[in-house]
């Protein structure tokens, strides 16, 4: 990924969506990102990708939710090491 500041990203304004066409782009401001240039399809991608995340993160509390519906009373009270000192007594 490339790197400029934000006063070369000012002054080669044309050459930074250039080279955002083929890679992201970071703009600097004193040492430190301020912001990024990202061509349509990367940006397509990366929201792509955060809708699938936030489609899997719904379906694993779902999952959770529904397991923690199904437990017994005993088995809600149940802390971590109550659990890992059972699955170690199977074991």
């Amino acid at each position: 990924m490339r790197t400029v500041t934000s006063v070369e990203a000012q002054n080669r304004f044309g050459e930074l969506i250039d080279c955002a066409q083929r890679e992201p782009v970071t703009i600097t401001r004193r040492g430190r990102p301020v912001a990024f240039v990202l061509s349509p399809e990367d940006l397509k991608d990366l929201l792509g990708s955060s809708r699938l995340r936030d489609r899997a993160h719904a379906e694993f509390e779902a999952f959770f939710a529904m397991a923690n519906s199904r437990l017994l009373p005993a088995a809600a009270g149940l802390a971590d090491r109550d659990v890992e000192e059972l699955v170690d007594s199977v074991r």
